[in-house]
């Protein structure tokens, strides 16, 4: 009976909360241990999206705390600053998770300009891709189309992470709620 309470907490401590900013931006997901000391030390209030929703009841020796699904942070802070990062390797496979855009793969990765330098191709986020020595060999100084190959995805700058975040978040509220 034991092992199954502590099952049971441990499965209740690894769900995660939604944080909201002050003026109801989503930011980020964190675990429940962390959403509970921002509602005990008030730096953050339960906000409840639907009427039906619920959270977790965590129970301590001397309290019992609801742990909503979302919470809102009641103090200030102002955006952090956050700049595009710099067209390079390290993040452009980061931005294709470390996958070529033309064949999926994940082995011997290059840079690849989709439309070539040869060609005024610039060194752009929206001209650079992750491409295998096969694939980009293969493409030489002709554009995707020409030489019959087609992208996964279109190159696009990255974004923030909150509003990558945020929108994502939005998305799945609208996919519940269907």
């Amino acid at each position: 009976m034991r092992n199954q309470a502590v099952t049971s907490a441990m499965s209740i401590l690894e769900q995660s909360v939604v944080v909201f900013s002050q003026n109801y931006l989503p930011l980020c997901r964190v675990n429940i241990k962390r959403a509970i000391v921002l509602l005990v030390t008030n730096k953050a209030e339960p906000l409840q999206l639907t009427a039906i929703e619920s959270g977790w009841q965590v129970h301590s020796p001397n309290l019992v705390l609801d742990v909503p699904k979302h919470i809102r942070l009641k103090m200030s802070s102002y955006e952090r600053m956050w700049k595009v990062p710099p067209v390079n390797r390290r993040e452009v496979l980061r931005r294709d998770h470390h996958r070529c855009q033309y064949c999926g793969t994940s082995k011997r990765l290059t840079l690849d300009h989709v439309i070539p330098r040869s060609r005024g191709g610039q060194h752009t986020w929206d001209n650079v891709v992750a491409a295998c020595e096969r694939c980009n060999s293969r493409k030489g100084s002709c554009t995707p189309q020409e030489a019959g190959m087609q992208l996964h995805k279109t190159p696009k700058t990255p974004i923030h992470p909150a509003i990558s975040f945020a929108g994502q978040f939005w998305i799945d509220v609208q996919a519940n709620l269907e």
